[in-house]
């Protein structure tokens, strides 16, 4: 796994969408080692006019991803090294970005989750 959801405060386009989700796949499957076989992604797409930061609305470009890992299955180092290059990709992808653009990488608990009807702990105990 993981579940990816990301939000750009931008123009909808399916290119962009695509373009996003096989960076966030690709990015999973190298830096976290994730099977990209399972690795979902939700892109959504917010009106520029409605997204604020600090309290102002944005000029820029920006976006919001978080991923959903199963806890204790990356390093410090690979989280860090994926934040760091999902915030380049997406810089690649939608030009000038602000620097309040936010990727979250969290930790979920084996037993908290699952797909196929198996919890990614049953998994562990099973292999």
């Amino acid at each position: 796994m993981p579940y990816i959801n990301v939000r750009i405060a931008d123009k909808k386009s399916q290119e962009t969408a695509s373009a996003v989700a096989t960076l966030l796949t690709n990015l999973a499957h190298t830096e976290l080692k994730k099977n990209r076989e399972v690795a979902a992604v939700d892109v959504q797409f917010a009106e520029p006019d409605y997204w604020f930061v600090g309290g102002k609305n944005i000029a820029k470009k920006t976006f919001y991803i978080e991923i959903k890992v199963t806890a204790g299955t990356n390093t410090r180092d690979e989280k860090a090294k994926f934040i760091q290059q999902a915030y380049e990709g997406m810089k690649n992808i939608l030009g000038d970005v602000t620097s309040t653009s936010y990727i979250v990488v969290k930790d979920v608990a084996p037993d908290d989750w699952g797909f196929g009807g198996k919890t990614q702990g049953y998994r562990y105990i099973k292999a």
